[in-house]
């Protein structure tokens, strides 16, 4: 049986959950796709990242200086899930005071986004990055922490910028990963694939000789350590060597003399 603090707790968590997920009045998308567009050009294991509008998205901009809040895993058909009026959910996200639930592409049609592709990845460990994700909807985290949450109600905190993406890991770890692209990075790293690794170089004493017969040591290779997932942020995967941009406009052949502009007829008559 619960206690009644645990009760409490939750109830506000959930209060304090929902107050950051509000959106903000006075947001203009720059360069929105709709649904159609967006799902012809995206694939399975393709990253969709959001600039948001939420209370909670300002702070994330904020702190990790990006455009980008948010990010979802496009999954295609690996799930079979619809809304009321028959629209299928190709997403699977994680956000906070939900978990880790299943979205439709049109959730994100009057937002500006980006699409993050993996490079090389075999079909094999793409599967099993999906499949890692599928066997994570309805996932629910502890929000009885609320001083993880606290800190989002103040998008602006004055702190070096060195200092502010380890914001997003303080605290208990739960809020945390309900906010940031951690389930989706630990999806990739269960395969090995890399996102903004840190890099090491390391010398070896591999001995040889020079032209004159005497030894030396030389040699230098790099080591990838692996980020740990409460450090990973939306904007590291348009950041990653590792991940195509790929930009519907162009993926449907863009050919800028077919453009019409206002002052076409001006330009005509010269």
């Amino acid at each position: 049986m619960k206690l009644p603090a645990d009760t409490l707790l939750d109830r506000l968590g959930r209060w304090i959950a929902g107050r950051l997920r509000s959106e903000s009045s006075g947001y203009k998308p720059y360069a929105p796709f709709d649904p159609d567009t967006l799902e012809s050009c995206l694939r399975p294991g393709d990253i969709l990242l959001v600039e948001g509008n939420q209370k909670i998205s300002a702070a994330i901009k904020y702190l990790t200086q990006s455009t980008w809040s948010h990010a979802a895993l496009y999954v295609g058909t690996a799930i079979d899930v619809r809304d009321a009026d028959g629209e299928p959910h190709r997403l699977i996200e994680v956000n906070l005071g939900e978990g880790c639930v299943t979205a439709k592409l049109s959730k994100y049609r009057d937002f500006n986004t980006r699409i993050c592709r993996p490079v090389g990845l075999i079909d094999a460990d793409l599967d099993k990055v999906v499949d890692y994700m599928v066997a994570r909807v309805g996932l629910k985290y502890d929000l009885k922490n609320i001083l993880d949450m606290l800190r989002y109600f103040f998008p602006t905190p004055p702190v070096p910028v060195r200092w502010r993406r380890r914001m997003l890991a303080l605290g208990s770890g739960d809020p945390t990963r309900a906010i940031c692209s951690t389930l989706i990075a630990q999806a990739f790293q269960a395969v090995r694939y890399p996102i903004l690794p840190r890099v090491e170089l390391v010398t070896n004493k591999a001995v040889t000789k020079d032209w004159r017969g005497q030894h030396m040591y030389y040699t230098r290779r790099e080591i990838l350590h692996i980020r740990h997932h409460s450090l990973f942020a939306p904007r590291d995967f348009d950041l990653s060597p590792y991940f195509a941009i790929i930009k519907p406009t162009i993926q449907k052949g863009f050919d800028y003399k077919t453009l019409l502009w206002g002052d076409s007829s001006s330009h005509a008559s010269e």
